[in-house]
């Protein structure tokens, strides 16, 4: 089913894509907020939610930490710095086959993945 686009999705993935940074929910709405102070954190939360499902932005989970929202959509791997906590995207191809490399031993089948590599960024060093 295709979902309407709205001003407030609009919006949202705009700011997705200018903080172009894997952004949080609160930083997205914050960033709303500045030039639409009546929007909304529901219809934030809401709508990252959509256009995730949609496939026009992707959302990244960590463990036991809020979820990120990346304007790149394409699959890729990221690396997280420890000190500042940031994240960035790591510029190298995707290794092939990897879910076909890994056999479970308890009949899952594997939808997807994401692999996050840890150091310190160059501006924390």
């Amino acid at each position: 089913m295709k979902r309407r686009n709205t001003i407030q999705k609009e919006l949202i993935l705009n700011a997705v894509k200018r903080l172009h940074s894997h952004a949080t929910a609160e930083e997205v709405y914050a960033e709303i907020q500045k030039e639409y102070p009546s929007i909304g954190k529901a219809t934030v939360y809401r709508n990252l939610k959509l256009l995730s499902e949609d496939g026009q932005i992707k959302r990244i989970e960590f463990p036991c930490e809020s979820e990120r929202f990346d304007d790149t959509c394409s699959d890729h791997y990221h690396i997280k710095c420890e000190k500042c906590g940031k994240i960035f995207d790591v510029d190298m191809d995707l290794v092939s086959g990897l879910t076909d490399k890994i056999k479970d031993k308890h009949g899952f089948t594997f939808n997807s993945y994401q692999i996050v590599f840890k150091g310190i960024c160059p501006n924390c060093q």
